[in-house]
């Protein structure tokens, strides 16, 4: 740990340079309880971009955001949109922006305001959005992902302007997403409308999580994406079971049959052609993951390999979908056709278009007893590394480390966030960091979601200490 007065980056290669640290923790803390009731306030309203839900709350989130930057002392505040390909309006993104003075790098902080739909109430055990704060967290939808990460940006930038004042001349722009949770499809657009707007030399995407409650994590690498449907047609329409069962077989058992090549007798995914490597700086024991993924006592795990490698640098292929007639209005009927999605994540370094062919290619040649195979593929989306020798990733370290106590860890993250690979091509140059304020029993996009108020609060202090490290020169 540094002196009481300043703090210095470990090991960055830069000149130390005094960024008043306590002072910033102060700051931090004396807004604590102000930040958390803001946070309650955003996960009240219901911002849900997806085209089957009332647009109105995600109207209104956008709305509050605003207002927050607002009062943070940022003047230019705007809200902006793109049309989707439909031409129907894309969801609303709050953006600000402080300019930098001269010869100072300018930081984007970006997070998302709208969140999943809540779904199932009766899995909840508190109202999904009406906040509530139990055992130090806060439970809530958007409460982890990814309000949070709004506000944790907004505070850090809060008390970095009331402790250096008139010493900030860090540019700083906000970008505040209003369609993540819906597949971001007018990011890309987005992004080419308002590119100047938008540049700067380190964005900072706190969408992830740390590693576990009371230690830090960068995300050092995200698997890309594929997904697509599978059809199986064997009958070109209905038949009487009992009349014609036995010859044919309908096309659910056949769809089965079909999905179960998907994988090999340990688990591994069988689709050749997918990049796949048994690579990770960190690793999980099985009991962790099964604590924290909720495995029912007696499931065997699947794959071979470290399960840290098994989450991030392989393959993982799911069946997020399935389309049969429900139990309580089957019939007795040979079912001509059936339908599942496949969600396949992409171990980096995997080319997606590749990924997907693999995929057709698999199915194609499966197709049990002759079946016709229709494959339509989907969304795809790219995976992304960090530059780990960069210098926003040095400081990135030395903050987390700061503002937890105990050293960063390098970790990868299963998921993916596509949009990072329209932010590596748009701006080649820019460093980018992917932080969070989630942890392994968050359980973002499930019931239950929650917050630790302990570690929001060190991710606040963290991004306060980058912000002032790079107001002093970190680039340099």
């Amino acid at each position: 740990m540094t002196s009481p007065t300043a703090a210095t980056p470990h090991n960055s290669g830069h000149s130390a340079g005094a960024i008043h640290a306590d002072e910033l923790r102060r700051s931090v803390d004396r807004a604590f309880d102000a930040t958390v009731a803001q946070l309650k306030e955003l996960v009240s309203i219901p911002g849900i971009a997806w085209p089957s839900f009332d647009p109105e709350p995600l109207d209104r989130s956008a709305q509050a955001v605003a207002e927050l930057l607002k009062r943070s002392g940022v003047d230019d505040v705007r809200i902006l949109r793109c049309d989707k390909e439909d031409g129907t309006a894309g969801g609303p993104a709050v953006v600000a922006r402080r300019e930098a003075s001269d010869g100072k790098p300018t930081i984007l902080l970006y997070a998302h305001h709208d969140v999943q739909p809540p779904g199932d109430p009766a899995l909840w055990e508190t109202e999904p959005f009406a906040a509530v704060e139990k055992d130090g967290r806060l439970y809530g939808r958007g409460a982890a992902d990814d309000k949070a990460g709004i506000m944790a940006h907004v505070a850090a930038f809060t008390a970095v302007s009331e402790v250096l004042a008139g010493d900030l001349g860090l540019g700083v722009t906000f970008f505040f997403e209003g369609e993540e949770e819906a597949g971001s499809p007018t990011f890309r657009s987005f992004l080419e409308a308002h590119r100047e707007l938008l540049r700067a030399d380190v964005i900072v995407v706190a969408d992830s999580s740390n590693w576990k409650v009371g230690i830090p994590a960068l995300t050092t690498s995200l698997r890309g994406l594929v997904d697509g449907t599978v059809e199986v047609q064997v009958l070109e329409h209905a038949v009487h079971s009992g009349m014609f069962g036995g010859p044919v077989l309908d096309a659910p058992t056949l769809l089965a049959r079909l999905i179960a090549t998907l994988h090999d007798s340990d688990g591994n995914v069988a689709v050749q052609g997918l990049v796949s490597r048994d690579e990770a700086a960190v690793d999980l024991t099985e009991a962790e993951y099964r604590a924290d993924a909720s495995v029912l006592e007696g499931v065997r795990l699947a794959g071979s390999g470290t399960i840290a490698s098994r989450l991030w640098t392989k393959p993982a292929l799911s069946i997020i979908g399935f389309d049969a007639p429900a139990v309580d209005m089957a019939s007795n009927t040979l079912l001509p056709r059936a339908r599942a999605k496949f969600s396949l994540r992409l171990a980096p370094g995997q080319v997606p278009a590749e990924a997907m062919e693999a995929v057709r290619r698999h199915v194609e040649a499966n197709a049990p007893f002759g079946a016709k195979v229709v494959f339509t593929p989907g969304e795809s989306g790219s995976s992304f590394q960090t530059d780990t020798s960069s210098k926003a990733a040095a400081l990135a370290l030395w903050a987390l480390g700061e503002a937890w106590g105990v050293p960063a860890v390098e970790t990868g993250i299963g998921g993916s966030i596509p949009f990072i690979a329209d932010l590596t091509e748009l701006y080649p140059d820019v460093q980018i960091l992917v932080t969070g304020v989630e942890d392994p029993d968050s359980r973002a996009h499930s019931a239950n979601e929650s917050l630790h108020l302990g570690d929001f609060r060190n991710a606040i202090v963290a991004e306060a200490l980058l912000l002032a490290r790079l107001n002093a020169g970190g680039l340099d």
